[in-house]
């Protein structure tokens, strides 16, 4: 008895990080509830929220509404129904709550009693109902969909229109312009326009006529809102001919009453969008870009004065990307989170003195809110070893609480394993921020197969954010490591900028000086060393596979590969035509970036993985790599999922994706074996390695 102690004492002394929790797996990430969208009551007593919960075995995620009291007490499930109800909304009177669900009808606007009790249908849109908000006065609800533009809000000729190219005897998809499909969907004549519903006479009203999108597509939200009057609204909107080559959104403004549409940012031919009027009504804040046709231009906050008509940039001394806001209840000041070195912070800004604060910095704070006194704020936060939970804290940053406790089961049973920051000397000049994170029962006196992970955008961060492959693949043995070369978000606009007509220069020098610096690390086997990425980070998976032999295996997700092809069969033309500096017929950037002109110096194993239905980077891209491989002899295999795009069903698809990155990981840097049949784990659904 005393040996055996002694033994595991001995252990313990030895690895320090020895854990007695479970290793953490596939089935375990799935078992990971995700908590979303806090809101305040009008009184600031509740707090407002979504549950997304998923089922591995039958590929089904769901999501809720629940409500608890500021304090984190009293949490309530206001909705359960085997159909998904998101994005809550506080009627003026705090007494229900809006929602859309796809109970019925598809995607339409639901109310629930806020203290629990039966939801009620509201809409029945032929087109389905997407963001949605309540009117001033909570008479009417506002929401966006698509229809057709001759057909506005006449239900029966929208869902005729509809029938007609879905169910017809002619399957075809038509186009006379550019911007003909978009990520996952085609146009087909569609535009997305904004309705008023009045909730008493059940009737539908267009504010956005016109073959225009009103809002227009955007993956921040924000698209429209109406002022604290209810006499206007103010709409996103892009008005330009060619769509498919500009950036240019505008705010426009709509009369409730009647009216024409006034484009109030036309002297700004870049981004202007995500609208919010002041709780006084005097100003909109919104964001905006100043270079026309550069999608990752610096995001700043703006407002608009609407006595005066003039625009302040209020956060040009911020060298960084704004990303959500919110008024302060006084109007006085702006609450807004920033993409900040790895992690996305609070602050706060008075609109005067253009005086920037930091509130709260607590890793990744995805979505907040601020109570109508203006006292506290309420966020979802997480962290590399943290799922997204609920959180309160004052307004100065004090008594920090965490309020929901939906992954506590999970937390306290699994290794969730925290990531560690470096800095790696490059030879560009720069020192490279790179998470790692050490896998489950990290031994220092051992060798682990390690895998870097270069990030897509290309510009955009790798944040300190709870995400699947940076628990699955520690879980399973691997040190993985994040770095945010150039061309990243968060280390100033310039380094971010450094990226464009530049893809295989100074990133390939980032990437490489990490692997090098990571490869001396005392406890990294430097010859089971793998690589991946996604999208960018394909295209740089794809560079490093015609440059390099310093990997043992590479898998590629989404990646661009021939960049001339590329061009002609992607919907956003201003990306390319920006970071590659023109057309195919004008810039020769097109033929000395491309990765398939170095099909002949193939030689690592690789994993190639696509979405059928991926719009932005086509997944021909892929099939072209992979016959290269093919071609050349080198080991590969193809993996496309049908009925995804750039972004593969979360719950449908993504289990096989981590699971196929397990065998190909374990099969050439020698981890666990892995004798395993991918064809049948797809045909009968066995998503865990480990089971």
């Amino acid at each position: 008895m005393k040996s055996l102690f002694t033994l595991i004492l001995s252990l313990l002394i030895i690895n320090p990080t020895l854990s007695q929790k479970q290793a953490f797996t596939i089935a375990d990430l799935y078992k990971i509830k995700t908590v979303e969208n806090p809101t305040f009551s009008p009184d600031g007593k509740k707090i407002a929220f979504t549950v997304k919960e998923d089922t591995l075995e039958k590929g089904k995620s769901n999501t809720e509404v629940y409500v608890m009291n500021a304090d984190g007490s009293g949490i309530k499930k206001l909705t359960d129904n085997p159909a998904a109800d998101t994005k809550p909304h506080w009627s003026p009177d705090g007494k229900s709550l809006l929602f859309i669900s796809t109970r019925k009808d598809g995607s339409q606007a639901w109310l629930v009693p806020a203290e629990g009790g039966e939801a009620k249908q509201l809409t029945s849109f032929a087109m389905e109902v997407d963001n949605l908000d309540w009117a001033p006065g909570g008479k009417h609800i506002v929401f966006s969909t698509m229809v057709f533009p001759k057909c506005g809000a006449d239900n029966d000729c929208n869902k005729k229109n509809e029938d007609g190219l879905t169910n017809g005897p002619i399957q075809a998809h038509i186009a006379d312009r550019l911007l003909y499909r978009h990520w996952t969907s085609w146009k087909d004549g569609k535009r997305a326009h904004t309705f008023v519903y009045n909730l008493e006479k059940q009737t539908y009203l267009d504010l956005t006529p016109g073959d225009f999108d009103w809002p227009s597509f955007s993956t921040g939200g924000g698209g429209f809102v109406f002022s604290p009057d209810g006499a206007e609204l103010c709409v996103t909107s892009n008005h330009d001919v060619d769509e498919a080559s500009t950036t240019n959104k505008d705010l426009w403004i709509v009369p409730t009453s009647g009216g024409m549409p006034k484009n109030i940012t036309a002297e700004n031919k870049a981004f202007d969008g995500e609208p919010e009027y002041s709780p006084d009504g005097k100003y909109i804040a919104f964001k905006i870009q100043t270079i026309p046709t550069f999608e990752a231009d610096r995001f700043r906050l703006a407002l608009y004065d609407r006595k005066s008509g003039a625009t302040i940039v209020l956060t040009d001394a911020f060298d960084n990307w704004v990303d959500n806001f919110h008024w302060s209840p006084d109007s006085r000041s702006i609450y807004f989170t920033g993409q900040v070195k790895g992690n996305v912070p609070i602050f706060t800004i008075d609109i005067k003195t253009k005086k920037i604060v930091e509130v709260v910095s607590a890793k990744t704070i995805d979505a907040f809110d601020v109570t109508p006194d203006g006292k506290a704020i309420v966020f979802v936060r997480r962290s590399v070893g943290e799922p997204r939970e609920v959180w309160r804290v004052d307004a100065n940053g004090k008594n920090l609480k965490r309020l929901t406790f939906f992954n506590k089961e999970v937390e306290e049973a699994v290794d969730i394993r925290p990531a560690e920051e470096l800095w790696i000397q490059s030879p560009t000049g720069k020192k490279i921020h790179t998470f790692i994170v050490k896998p489950h029962n990290f031994d220092p006196k051992k060798k682990y197969p390690l895998i870097l992970n270069v990030h897509g955008g290309p510009q955009s961060q790798w944040a300190d954010a709870f995400r699947g492959d940076w628990q699955v693949y520690p879980g399973s043995g691997y040190i993985v490591a994040f770095p945010n070369p150039h061309g990243s978000t968060g280390y100033g606009q310039a380094f971010t900028n450094a990226i464009s007509k530049d893809w295989n220069g100074k990133v390939y020098q980032d990437v490489m000086a990490v692997a090098d610096s990571l490869a001396n690390l005392s406890f990294v086997d430097k010859d089971r060393m793998g690589a991946m990425g996604w999208s960018y980070g394909g295209y740089m998976m794809m560079w490093l596979e015609g440059h390099t032999d310093r990997f043992k295996a590479i898998a590629c997700m989404m990646g661009v590969y021939n960049l001339t092809a590329m061009y002609g069969a992607t919907e956003e033309l201003w990306f390319p035509e920006w970071d590659l500096g023109g057309t195919p017929w004008t810039s020769d950037l097109y033929q000395k970036l491309a990765p398939n002109h170095y099909v002949k110096n193939f030689k690592t194993p690789c994993l190639v993985i696509t979405g059928q239905r991926d719009y932005r980077v086509p997944y021909t891209q892929s099939l072209e790599f992979f016959t290269g491989l093919q071609k050349m002899g080198v080991p590969s295999r193809l993996i496309v999922f049908k009925n995804d795009g750039h972004w593969p069903s979360a719950v449908k698809s993504m289990p096989l994706y981590y699971n196929a990155h397990l065998d190909w990981f374990h099969k050439y840097l020698g981890g666990d074996p892995a004798p395993y049949d991918m064809t049948k784990m797809v045909r009968n659904r066995v998503f865990d390695l480990k089971q």
